[in-house]
């Protein structure tokens, strides 16, 4: 008879400047923050998908294997909130829509459909703890870009492909795990995230 591992499950508000990982004997990297500075995680702790050090928002952690490829399969939608350089226009969110060609491990790639628009007003976020360059710089545009797929920087790719560089980007929702009042480094246990 086998024994029944009880998992365990955490919803973050991981900071800008944080690498969504867990430390490392690297030396170069030996100045990076990590996630275990935000917590005192269980062993075996795992990010269900990442996010790059620039990026923030909502990420989930779990010490069950299954239930992150579920989450990184392509069944689960992704929402983020990307501030980009520019007055984007219903034009560039088509396309974003359609699916842009985008780098991807040297090869070309052509990103899948998924739904943009263009938000209303800004959101209601934190601060972010660097700066963003101030409206003296030109107009920007908040857009809200749902993935079902997870490419290595990805959204920024995107808005890139399009003419409009990410200056700020921010997950906040996985499936129906919404970032909701989190602040930036909270760390909330879960008993299940579906």
């Amino acid at each position: 008879m086998t024994e029944q591992t009880t998992h365990r499950h955490f919803i973050i508000y991981k900071p800008y400047g944080v690498l969504s990982q867990f430390g490392s004997n690297d030396s170069k990297q030996q100045s990076k923050r990590f996630l275990g500075m935000l917590y005192d995680f269980p062993e075996g702790i795992m990010p269900i998908g990442r996010l790059d050090e620039k990026s923030e928002g909502l990420l989930l952690l779990t010490t069950d294997g299954k239930m992150s490829d579920f989450v990184n399969s392509q069944k689960v939608e992704k929402e983020y909130y990307a501030l980009v350089n520019g007055a984007i226009t219903e034009v560039e969110i088509e396309c974003l829509k359609a699916g842009v060609e985008i780098g991807f491990e040297g090869r070309k790639y052509q990103t899948k459909p998924c739904k943009v628009f263009k938000l209303d007003k800004d959101p209601n976020l934190p601060e972010r703890s660097k700066k963003i360059r101030d409206a003296r710089h030109g107009p920007t545009s908040w857009i809200s870009i749902i993935l079902n797929e997870g490419k290595f920087r990805q959204v920024r790719k995107m808005t890139s492909a399009v003419g409009f560089p990410t200056l700020r980007l921010v997950r906040v929702r996985v499936g129906d795990m919404h970032l909701n009042n989190l602040q930036v480094g909270d760390v909330v246990e879960v008993q299940t995230f579906f």
